[in-house]
């Protein structure tokens, strides 16, 4: 196992995440922040909370999204549906989506399928904590980005939260 990020690291890089998205945006009123469910969540839980540190009173509209159903290929875990929670239109708003890790890319063209269930996006933009480049199956990029790296096939990136995982840092992991 090799630490990628510290506990201290991935705090000041979500600070900054927060703040590259805010600054592109001074008007929040048309945008909304969206976690995908189940480990994106604590990313954009703590996005959300870093914006509203620095900017009190700042308008947010903050949902979560599930993708389970969405998704073209199979794997173990998903088998549990989380939950969605997006209680408004994203209709002509800016749409910034926010995961964990962006790996082959299929986590977010599912999440691209099931936002139309919400309405039409004016603007659709990708926030990930870590881009594992070059491993993409699809021509998906993030906009904001934590931090990249090269890994093989062989490697995973696990991220690690105090929430749910007990400790905070980004590791790579040899299968």
């Amino acid at each position: 196992m090799k630490a990628i990020l510290s506990g201290q690291q991935i705090s000041i890089t979500i600070k900054r995440l927060a703040n590259q998205i805010l600054e592109n945006e001074t008007d929040t009123s048309g945008t909304v922040i969206i976690g995908l469910q189940p480990r994106g969540v604590f990313l954009s839980d703590r996005i959300v909370a870093a914006m509203h540190s620095e900017f009190p009173g700042i308008g947010i509209t903050y949902g979560k999204l599930d993708i389970t159903f969405y998704r073209d290929d199979v794997r173990k875990e998903l088998h549990i549906a989380n939950q969605t929670d997006i209680p408004f239109s994203i209709e002509g708003k800016r749409v910034v989506l926010i995961d964990d890790v962006l790996y082959k890319g299929r986590t977010i063209r599912a999440a691209l399928d099931a936002l139309l269930a919400f309405g039409r996006p004016a603007k659709v933009e990708l926030c990930v904590l870590i881009d594992r480049r070059y491993s993409r199956e699809f021509p998906i990029q993030p906009n904001y980005v934590g931090k990249s790296i090269d890994s093989i096939v062989s490697q995973k990136v696990k991220v690690f939260w105090n929430d749910k995982d007990g400790k905070e840092e980004v590791a790579l992991l040899e299968e």
